[in-house]
């Protein structure tokens, strides 16, 4: 290949397309190996997001939808796993479903509240009554969604919460 004196690198997934520049062959093969050493990396947006739901489906598909979205996402499959967890500071809110195996999600957030830990919480349910949106919106929750839901109405809140807190 002629020496073109540009400079290109183009890494996309795992197919990686480097061009000679004015430092001809060996400058390249040096850049290509150092490419390649490169760990994988995953731009975040620095900010956590704790999603705790016993639906192991739904668990997977929000972290992989937070993560779609920039965000670190850490699952937790009941209550007892997330309260255990003990590093609260690290999250910018949590996804909390109100229905968990045997126990409230608004329970669980009174719980924490008492001991001192006051994240954003975003309720989901898939059990939606008068009475338990009263609850959760008297627990203090920045938003409150039926299962289904859109991407973008748990996203939103999440951008908010992760703006006001940056």
């Amino acid at each position: 290949m002629p020496d073109s004196g540009l400079t290109r690198l183009r890494v996309s997934g795992r197919n990686r397309d480097l061009t000679s520049f004015g430092g001809g062959w060996q400058v390249r093969d040096r850049l290509l190996k150092a490419v390649k050493a490169l760990p994988r990396i995953t731009v975040l947006r620095n900010q956590s997001v704790f999603v705790v739901d016993d639906d192991l489906g739904m668990l997977k598909g929000l972290t992989r939808l937070l993560r779609q979205h920039g965000y670190d996402s850490v699952g937790f499959s009941s209550a007892e796993e997330f309260q255990n967890h003990g590093d609260f500071e690290s999250a910018c809110c949590v996804v909390l479903d109100i229905n968990l195996n045997n126990e409230s999600g608004i329970e669980l957030r009174h719980r924490l509240r008492a001991a001192g830990i006051s994240l954003p919480v975003i309720y989901i349910t898939a059990n939606d009554s008068p009475a338990i949106r009263m609850a959760a919106i008297e627990s203090g929750c920045i938003a409150y969604l039926t299962k289904p839901f859109r991407a973008k109405s748990l996203i939103e809140p999440i951008d908010r919460v992760a703006a006001s807190a940056a």
